[in-house]
């Protein structure tokens, strides 16, 4: 269940990122990003026995175990490369993503040079299973281990500065990748010790062994997800305000149609006008809606001297949305007749506060009860 877990949060990661860095090849900070979900994910089906199997016949035995390692060592690094990107202009930041190359390579090197010396008879084991006490095989685990420490610790540290200046959704993210990197940095560190321990011939109970393997299979989902969560998040709130506006344009439809066909020439035409494009397009949604709004807001103030009519019944502002309506009725029957407009104007629809929404929230109230009144 976990691998699955994992598998489809790297997919959706995967995606998230690759669609983000071609919209913006050159941000550094956000390559390094990417790299880093990128190598999580060639690693993810390294770790599975039947590729793994594959690999090591067509390669040789313990080639799935040094690749998927190897990758594991860059997904760190690029990590790190984030921050480095991010923390510093952009000169420093590839000077010190150069020069953190070089543990990086001396690590790569490293274990696979333990893996060239180890028998061909134990390559292929697991972290569970692999016999420590050959050295070659510790060196392996021992190696690998200590550069995951030292990146994700760096990471971590880094991650805990920036917390502290993030807000919403940001905040949120770092907090998951920080939980996800302390739960891999004391887990890499304690497999390191239990390596040690098994080479010089102690035994480590096969519960500490699974507990820590389990530690390590939820940490890195977490990580992933903590990665992808501003973005998600963004993306919701996106989607809230896309069916919002999207369902604004359709109340204020009853109001529009009777202001538009008294009032055409109040159309705004831009350029390229809506088509199937537009209709295609999310973006689409919002301009349809703030024209719509634009529309009914000028179709009302041309309409205004035809509704003096209102005073009568008190003051405007207090007057219940459907009176309003029905007065609103009469002068577009008014309107379209050729009668002359009675002196004075009266707003209506005023918003009760400054902000757009505001507006708009009194457009659909005379909106709905236009529609009831039409059809009354």
């Amino acid at each position: 269940m976990l691998t699955i877990l994992l598998g489809v949060v790297l997919l959706l990661a995967l995606v998230r990122m690759l669609h983000q860095i071609a919209k913006a090849p050159h941000d550094r900070p956000l390559r390094a990003v990417t790299y880093c979900i990128v190598c999580a994910s060639l690693s993810f089906p390294m770790g599975l026995r039947s590729v793994a199997a594959d690999v090591d016949a067509t390669v040789g035995a313990g080639a799935a175990k040094l690749i998927q390692n190897i990758l594991l060592l860059g997904t760190a690094y690029w990590l790190m490369c984030f921050y480095l990107q991010s923390a510093s202009d952009p000169h420093t930041g590839r000077r010190r993503a150069r020069i953190e190359l070089i543990p990086l390579a001396v690590t790569a090197v490293a274990i696979t040079a333990t893996t060239l010396a180890t028998p061909r008879s134990e390559r292929a084991h697991v972290y569970a299973t692999a016999n420590m006490q050959v050295a070659s095989v510790a060196a392996f685990y021992l190696a690998a281990g200590v550069y995951l420490v030292y990146a994700l610790s760096m990471a971590l540290r880094w991650t805990l500065r920036y917390i502290g200046g993030a807000s919403g959704s940001l905040t949120i993210g770092l907090c998951l990748v920080a939980i996800s990197l302390t739960c891999m940095v004391g887990a890499d560190a304690i497999r390191g010790v239990l390596v040690v321990v098994r080479a010089f011939h102690g035994t480590v109970p096969m519960a500490v062994t699974t507990g820590v393997k389990l530690l390590l299979d939820l940490a890195i989902p977490l990580f992933v997800i903590g990665v992808i969560y501003p973005g998600a998040a963004s993306r919701v709130t996106s989607l809230r305000l896309w069916r919002r506006h999207r369902r604004t344009h359709h109340r204020l439809t009853p109001l529009w149609v009777a202001l538009h066909q008294a009032f055409p020439e109040n159309a705004l035409h831009r350029a390229p006008s809506d088509g199937w494009r537009g209709r295609l397009n999310p973006q689409g949604v919002h301009h349809r809606y703030y024209r719509r709004v634009i529309e009914c807001r000028d179709g009302l103030v041309r309409l205004s001297p035809y509704l003096s009519q209102l005073k009568e019944s008190g003051p405007v502002e207090h007057l219940p949305p459907q009176v309003v309506a029905d007065h609103l009725k009469r002068a577009l029957e008014a309107y379209r007749a050729g009668a002359p407009a009675p002196s004075g104007a009266v707003a209506i629809a005023l918003p009760r506060g400054d902000a757009l929404d505001d507006d708009v929230r009194q457009l659909v109230l005379l909106s709905d009860a236009l529609r009831t009144s039409l059809h009354a």
